[in-house]
């Protein structure tokens, strides 16, 4: 039998390794996705060969991730519950399709991961590898007896890893757990177990990673512009990057556009606006959201750059989108978050949402100007070749086209009205 685990390197995936291929008698490939979580992954190759890996893949992701995940997902406003940008959510579809790639190549009999059965992650990762792989068996030890009687905690674990020889990293266990991507950082159980708990206080400052708290954050507000085509922005403004693109260690040859504007790839349109609303605070969430599972949870959130991108966006649509286009769109997406949240990325319902949306995103291309300051992201501006506000139409002066006569208003008033002067006169006696 050979299987391909989710690996990371840490206790709980190294234990795994080893586990799986004692138990099942089996050649165990790793699998380590980099979606921009930042960790080292030097050394891990070698760490998961020593550990019993027959062999070791290490897939950069993160402009797949970008591009063919967050983009289509930030062009659907999808936004769940009206607060989780949905960080982790989206990562997990990129992960496992990759996953089932390398299975497939290898001849796999199953694919395994360590997410636990009271998670939405168990959910994510084994309804993307049945809508790309129902051949594949999905081995989950947390939700197998014998694996949680045999590892009923941490002390279990560190000890299984000191009788096999597996090399770990001894540290303190943080109050929380965390799990971070190119489009957020996440914060859960530990100490966020209690809703009271004041995740903005002093003392819970040293926990954020991706941004400074607003009262730190600089006194002067920044401003910065996205250039967007067809609802994807595809540049940013040069003078406002040019010393972010320098310290995140940008090498390549850059072009420029007839705004200015850097021409840059989703995945560095991400790293830059996560820099730039990191420093200014921007993009904190605390909710207590529903699981799919039928839980609820509390979560913790950092998405800097995707609060910047998800509200411009929005200021994009606002002078390009037709209206009942809009409101259309606008209907449907708690149906399309609650489908990421839940896992369906490869369902065909998806996929369905995913062609209306980007038929509604043809005309969504312009440049949208914010101001950043404290938290706070602030619509500065939006123009575009494609807008639909016509300011002599809108004005409350004269109408110089003469497009609109207020005396039809009066029509459009009374025969809208019709129907609730009926229904008044009926329940009323009248």
């Amino acid at each position: 039998m050979k299987i391909v685990l989710a690996y990371s390197g840490g206790l709980d995936t190294s234990v795994l390794m080893t586990w799986l291929k004692e138990t099942y008698k089996a050649e165990i490939v790793a699998f380590c996705a980099d979606v921009g979580q930042e960790e080292e992954l030097t050394g891990l190759e070698e760490k998961a060969l020593k550990t019993g890996a027959s062999k070791c893949y290490i897939e950069n992701l993160n402009e797949e991730f970008a591009r063919d995940f967050i983009f289509p997902m930030m062009q659907a406003g999808a936004v769940y519950e009206g607060q989780y940008f949905l960080g982790t959510s989206i990562a997990r579809p990129c992960i496992a399709k990759k996953m089932v790639e390398i299975a497939k190549a290898e001849g796999a009999d199953a694919v395994a991961h360590g997410a636990t059965g009271k998670g939405n992650d168990q959910v994510r990762f084994e309804l993307a590898a049945a809508a790309l792989a129902p051949e594949l068996q999905v081995i989950a030890p947390w939700r197998q007896d014998r694996f949680r009687e045999e590892f009923p905690g941490r002390a279990e674990m560190i000890a299984y890893a000191e009788k096999h020889q597996i090399p770990i990293q001894a540290s303190a266990k943080k109050p929380y757990s965390m799990d971070r991507n190119l489009l957020h950082i996440s914060f859960e159980a530990g100490i966020l177990e209690d809703p009271w708990y004041d995740a903005s206080a002093e003392k819970a400052r040293e926990m954020y990673v991706l941004s400074v708290s607003p009262e730190e954050a600089p006194d002067k507000a920044e401003y910065v512009e996205l250039t967007f085509e067809r609802g994807n922005c595809t540049a940013v403004g040069y003078h406002e990057i040019a010393a972010v693109l320098k310290e995140l260690g940008y090498k390549g040859a850059l072009t420029f556009n007839t705004n200015d504007h850097a021409v840059l790839s989703p995945y560095w349109v991400m790293k830059v606006l996560n820099k730039l609303g990191g420093r200014h605070g921007c993009g904190r969430v605390d909710m207590v959201e529903n699981r799919f599972v039928g839980m609820k949870s509390r979560g913790v959130y950092e998405t800097p750059g995707g609060s910047i991108l998800h509200f411009a966006h929005r200021q994009m649509e606002s002078i390009t989108m037709d209206r009942e286009v809009m409101h259309l769109r606008d209907g449907l997406i708690p149906k399309y978050a609650e489908l990421v949240y839940n896992g369906f990325w490869f369902a065909p319902e998806r996929e369905a949402l995913q062609a209306l949306v980007t038929e509604s995103q043809k005309n969504v291309s312009g440049v949208v100007r914010v101001k950043i300051y404290k938290g706070n992201i602030i619509a500065a501006g939006r123009k575009s070749a494609l807008s639909l506000y016509n300011p002599e139409i809108a004005t409350m002066e004269a109408d110089p086209t003469k497009a609109y006569n207020q005396n039809d208003a009066t029509g459009f008033i009374a025969l809208n009205a019709l129907r609730l002067k009926v229904a008044a006169r009926v329940h009323r006696g009248k």
